[in-house]
């Protein structure tokens, strides 16, 4: 069971990773993103994406983790700075630390 949550988390981070490089006018239903609710879908990936992490038991510490994947979104918002058809943006950074430390949050408290 734990190879096959490390594979789908692996996985999921190949697709974030691509979804967050390609042209956004390649993402189906991308421009009916408002603001809002684009900074919600932020905080909602990382949240999965840390959950998954978590759940992976990768044996280094929790806030390993956490700070990777954290570090991750911020490589990607780098690359959005230099990107012709994306936009480094602080706010999808503040969604994607409240996704990260929401899931550490929900795991601590269950205790997996």
């Amino acid at each position: 069971m734990q190879a096959l949550i490390r594979f789908i988390f692996l996985i999921s981070i190949l697709v974030v990773f691509y979804l967050s490089i390609v042209s956004a006018s390649e993402i189906p239903h991308f421009a009916i993103l408002s603001f809002i609710s684009d900074k919600f879908v932020h905080a909602l990936i990382y949240f999965y994406l840390t959950l998954l992490g978590l759940f992976s038991r990768f044996n280094v510490n929790d806030l390993f983790i956490v700070i990777s994947i954290f570090m991750f979104g911020l490589i990607i918002e780098l690359i959005h700075y230099f990107h012709p058809y994306r936009y480094f943006e602080y706010f999808d950074l503040l969604a994607n630390l409240i996704g990260v430390t929401i899931a550490l949050q929900i795991f601590r408290l269950k205790k997996y």
